[in-house]
């Protein structure tokens, strides 16, 4: 097999000849990244094009089709003749002139006659592979088609024998004299994003890290953490009801920028709003639970990630009273910090509290950060006014001496004797952050 499709008559360009590609890499990569395609194909001697999915495994495409439509029924003579063209845009292109204006993107036109599928070990196979590339791992993570099913679904394939990729990634091409013309030029990107997960009614687990779009980076990973007083896992929807019982007392919201979720629908708003935010690549956040029981404590997270300034902050931290006065938070923090600072290699972890809190000042100075200044008129609280927001940092440098003595605190149940550990509210970032 060569790196090359054969070109043949239907597949050589008649005009614009350099953007006409026979490579077969280029070929393949526009298939599995694009995830549908137009199928062409003629009823009674009149062209029809319908839009379908598509997965390539090796050489062969495979079409998703019903039995009952009527390209899965020519397909069962002796196969059906068809044109699959796929397109990806990468952006408009603007020219001075308008006849010049254009498009940037990466297209495929496939030809050839696409047979029924009628084994079921290939047929099975090709749609395993479909929802593969929803997502790598789906298939192991939804329930296979029923005999039934699959009986009432149809697939097609084609061989990738007369292929063509066609391609425009330069810039604009103006007559030199239009060049001297008052108009903008230039060219301008599309890309396609995928948006934050909208899971359906009823579901409590987390979002899957293999769907489109989902941020991979260890900065943005929400990994489980496990001490002797608190276990962090990360945040889910089946955490709602908990945090609804765990954080139910007006003085746990105190100071935060929103007020307390007194039902189960504000709550798991909140939840969402973290998952769009991690989404967003803004926030990672975990809950805390009781490491033996798994019973919900509350809830803390990594904000404002700045991977290429090795920063993040901790916060969004609301802890239940019941745990005010337990080694909970000092753990929590240790091992967030742990995280932070010996395994993503942070530069500096940062704190933000309301200026009017001051046990949580004194409570965040206690983990071993120092007060790096005073942000004016950083946040609106609930009540509409403005808060001046108290910054501290701790810097990789000072990280090894606050480790020591976070360790020994809890060594030596200091937390636990008597101090009350109230996680301090920080608007925005710190809840009630604990001694």
């Amino acid at each position: 097999m060569t790196d090359l499709y054969e070109p043949t008559a239907r597949t050589t360009a008649t005009r614009s000849r350099g953007r006409m590609h026979y490579d077969r890499a280029a070929a393949h990569a526009i298939l599995d990244e694009a995830y549908d395609c137009s199928v062409a194909f003629v009823v009674d001697g009149e062209p029809r094009a319908l839009p379908t999915m598509h997965v390539r495994v090796g050489e062969t495409l495979y079409l998703h089709a019903s039995t009952g439509g009527r390209m899965g029924l020519i397909a069962r003579e002796a196969g059906v003749p068809v044109c699959v063209s796929v397109t990806l845009l990468d952006g408009l292109v603007f020219a001075r002139a308008q006849f010049h204006h254009s498009a940037n993107y990466r297209s495929l036109v496939a030809l050839g006659t696409a047979r029924l599928v009628t084994n079921d070990t290939e047929k099975s196979a090709a749609m395993t592979a479909l929802v593969e590339k929803t997502g790598p791992g789906r298939a192991a993570q939804s329930r296979p088609p029923t005999p039934r099913e699959l009986a009432g679904t149809a697939v097609l394939a084609l061989p990738l024998a007369e292929v063509s990729v066609r391609v425009r990634a330069s810039g604009v091409i103006d007559e030199p004299e239009d060049q001297g013309l008052p108009h903008w030029a230039g060219v301008l990107p599309i890309r396609t994003i995928a948006g934050p997960p909208e899971p359906a009614a009823g579901v409590t687990q987390p979002t899957p890290t293999y769907l489109a779009g989902a941020p991979t980076s260890p900065w943005h990973t929400a990994v489980r953490m496990r001490g002797q007083h608190v276990a962090l896992e990360p945040l889910a929807p089946s955490h709602v009801d908990g945090l609804l019982t765990a954080l139910a007392d007006d003085e746990v919201w105190q100071f935060l920028p929103s007020t307390r979720p007194r039902e189960r629908a504000a709550m798991a708003e909140l939840v969402e709003q973290a998952e769009r935010e991690r989404w967003a690549g803004q926030r990672v956040a975990w809950a805390q639970c009781d490491p033996h029981t798994g019973e919900v404590l509350g809830m803390t997270s990594y904000h404002d990630i700045d991977t290429a300034r090795r920063a993040l902050g901790i916060g969004h931290t609301v802890l239940g009273r019941r745990w005010w006065r337990s080694g909970v938070n000092t753990e929590a923090k240790l091992l967030l910090l742990e995280r932070a600072f010996e395994m993503l290699g942070a530069e500096r972890v940062f704190w933000f509290t309301d200026i009017r809190n001051e046990r949580s000042q004194r409570a965040i100075a206690r983990l071993g950060a120092s007060r790096d200044g005073l942000i004016r008129r950083h946040r609106l609280r609930p009540d509409g006014t403005w808060r001046d927001t108290v910054l501290f940092a701790m810097t990789c440098e000072e990280w090894p001496g606050a480790r020591e003595q976070l360790k020994a605190r809890l060594a030596a149940g200091g937390d636990v004797k008597g101090r009350e550990e109230r996680p301090a509210a920080g608007g925005d970032t710190e809840g009630r952050e604990g001694r």
